[in-house]
């Protein structure tokens, strides 16, 4: 596939405003991309259907491009030619607000004489800028930033306006079209699963399908005449249910594209779980003891330890002693390999695991008496690349597992919360967590006092019944912490500090997940102006509302670390102000939540104060406006953390 045709496609879907022609579109584009049983086609289903998403690697691979936004902007500006600098584009980026539009502005492509990087002048291919990628994102070392530099000029040297667009937020990570996993996922199931006599074509949908459904063409109905009312989708809920499934196990929505254009329903049921391939954690709820007695009947209570979310994978030597097997790795809530941060976990497990496992847990700091510490103890572990041997001296771990995903040789996602116990409490019996069953409200409430009078953040209420649905957060499993509110904010802006503080950044712009238009509900109910006005800070964060400015709570030391992380994701200034491209999420407490004009969600945080920054979540783990509501109006119990 042509990188014009992908661009072009991608163009499309973001100028469509509802979501069932959405879903049909890209079912569309996945069917051409897909084109036929051919190597090239496999390889180019998977790329497409990932790019689509704004990655180049699964979520699952810890691999990344590491190109920052100012390299972005530099390789756009050599490009451009002789005559445009990094300054040119960094002031049209300040006006435009967004990578692509920026890159789709220049007229690129102007040093092709110069092009010794280019790898050619013919037309780019989707495989082709994968590859080429993929080799950037393997470049290390000394120079490399040079290397990867000369890399991005020779694709942006070969764009046009809306190839360029595509590739500056697919570098980036910022593809910004509207389309969301939830829609690939039902696309993948209409392009490949849905019933080839509704959509007209000719496939088997239990092995490969050989056709999809064409959108633009109008709507299919049952007798297969083609309307003029638009497109509607096929597929049925237990396909899409195979497509979910399959991606909770693989984490690789270009795989399972593939899997199920070939194999159809049957090759999806038959994946399975890998041992070092995470998969996403199965979330929480905040909830009541009342919720769960009501909704579970018996309830299972743990102990919610204030560390950070881990996932272990292990595979030990056979019984030979061969040096075969897999040695303990360890994933962050992200799915980044945390592996050489803690040593102490690693060998932990390499000592008392002798079969192939994938645990879930948590990671807490330790005093010397063994009191839980807070949890920034554990994340000046968890960022630490240098000098592990001394912090591991410094800060003391512990590992709670609460969960087994795998042991053995067999999945047990399907299997009962209890049955997974059991085997937890098998293979690693002393750092499993303790489980007490209990079917009253009172019972509850007095494990909770307990684990709070040993310095842990609450309780956890799991369904005895309840399987592991990766990436859920379902209702299955209820979290119980004290009524002390707090939110996970995404940092959109900044401010420059005074007096010692004026080389720092001292204020920091805050905005939560826009995820369901919750923002204009906001103008429509009257509780943001369309005039309002929170400062040239609070621009249009497409996908993001603010929600206020913190700026106390905060240490030089932290304000320093900071400051020097969020420097490289600063996409304009204006006098003391900057503002940030989303990636950086932090926890921040508040007194009460009110209705405001000033910030763009409608709300404002009532005396917030820094709380820390959440290493262990993305952009995407952050609040979302539909919670913030819930909470200004009372309807939500304690924190989601």
């Amino acid at each position: 596939m042509q990188l014009s045709v992908l661009a072009d496609r991608v163009e499309r879907l973001e100028a469509e405003p509802a979501d069932l022609e959405t879903t049909a579109a890209v079912a569309d584009l996945l069917v051409d991309a897909g084109g036929g049983p051919s190597a090239d086609s496999d390889d180019e289903l998977a790329t497409a259907t990932r790019f689509l998403l704004g990655r180049v690697f699964p979520a699952h691979d810890t691999r990344t491009l590491d190109v920052g936004p100012a390299l972005c902007r530099e390789a756009i500006a050599r490009a451009a030619g002789p005559n445009v600098t990094k300054e040119d584009v960094e002031d049209r980026l300040a006006e435009r607000g967004e990578i692509g539009a920026v890159a789709a502005a220049f007229e690129l492509g102007g040093q092709r004489g110069l092009s010794a990087f280019a790898g050619g002048t013919e037309s780019l291919t989707v495989s082709e800028v994968d590859d080429r990628l993929r080799e950037l994102a393997a470049v290390d070392g000394d120079g490399s930033e040079s290397r990867k530099l000369d890399v991005l000029f020779g694709l942006f040297n070969r764009t046009d306006p809306a190839e360029a667009k595509l590739l500056a937020r697919l570098v980036l990570g910022e593809m910004r079209i509207g389309v969301g996993e939830g829609t690939v996922r039902d696309a993948i199931a209409e392009a490949f699963l849905a019933d080839p006599a509704a959509r007209g074509v000719d496939g088997d949908v239990d092995g490969r399908s050989d056709g999809g459904t064409h959108p633009d063409d109008g709507a299919v109905t049952e007798d297969g005449a083609v309307t003029e009312d638009g497109p509607v989708t096929h597929a049925t809920a237990d396909r899409i249910a195979a497509v979910e499934r399959a991606l909770q196990v693989t984490n690789d929505y270009g795989h399972v594209a593939v899997l199920a254009r070939d194999e159809g329903v049957s090759g999806l049921h038959a994946e399975r779980l890998v041992v070092g391939r995470p998969v996403q954690a199965m979330l929480a709820q905040a909830g009541t003891a009342g919720d769960a007695v009501a909704e579970f009947g018996e309830v299972a209570v743990e102990t919610k330890f204030d560390g950070a979310r881990v996932q272990i994978h292990y595979v030990p030597p056979d019984s030979t002693g061969a040096a075969s097997g897999l040695g303990p790795r360890i994933y962050s809530r992200n799915m980044d390999e945390v592996t050489a941060a803690l040593p102490e976990i690693v060998e932990y497990v390499a000592d008392r695991v002798d079969v192939p496992v994938i645990l879930d847990g948590e990671v807490v700091a330790v005093d010397d008496g063994g009191d839980p510490l807070p949890f920034q103890e554990v994340l000046r572990r968890f960022r630490r690349k240098h000098d592990v041997d001394r912090m591991r001296e410094t800060v003391t771990l512990r590992l709670h597992a609460f969960d087994c995903l795998h042991a053995d040789g067999s999945d047990l996602l399907e299997e009962p919360f209890r049955v997974r116990h059991d085997r937890l409490a098998g293979v690693l019996p002393e750092a499993a967590a303790a489980v007490r069953t209990v079917d009253d409200v009172e019972a509850i409430e007095r494990i909770e006092a307990n684990a709070l009078d040993a310095g842990h953040e609450g309780i956890m209420l799991k369904d005895p019944r309840s399987t592991y649905t990766p990436g859920d957060r379902g209702r299955s499993w209820l979290k119980r912490k004290p009524d002390v509110e707090t939110l996970d904010a995404v940092v959109v802006g900044a401010e420059w500090g005074e007096g010692r503080r004026a080389e720092l950044f001292g204020t920091f712009l805050l905005a939560v997940r826009d995820e369901n238009g919750t923002r204009e509900r906001a103008r429509a109910r009257g509780a943001l102006d369309d005039d309002h006005d929170g400062g040239a800070l609070d621009g249009d964060h497409d996908g993001y509302a603010t929600i206020g400015k913190v700026a106390t709570g905060v240490t030089d030391e932290e304000l320093a670390a900071l400051t020097e992380r969020l420097e490289q994701h600063v996409v304009g200034e204006s006098g003391t102000e900057l503002s940030i491209r989303p990636s950086v999420v932090v926890e921040v407490g508040y007194e009460e939540i009110q209705t405001s004009p000033t910030y763009s969600s409608g709300y404002a945080l009532r005396f917030p104060r820094f709380v820390g920054v959440r290493d262990d979540k993305g952009v995407g783990d952050a609040d979302t406006l539909d919670r913030v509501e819930r909470l200004a109006g009372g309807s939500e119990g304690p924190s989601e953390a």
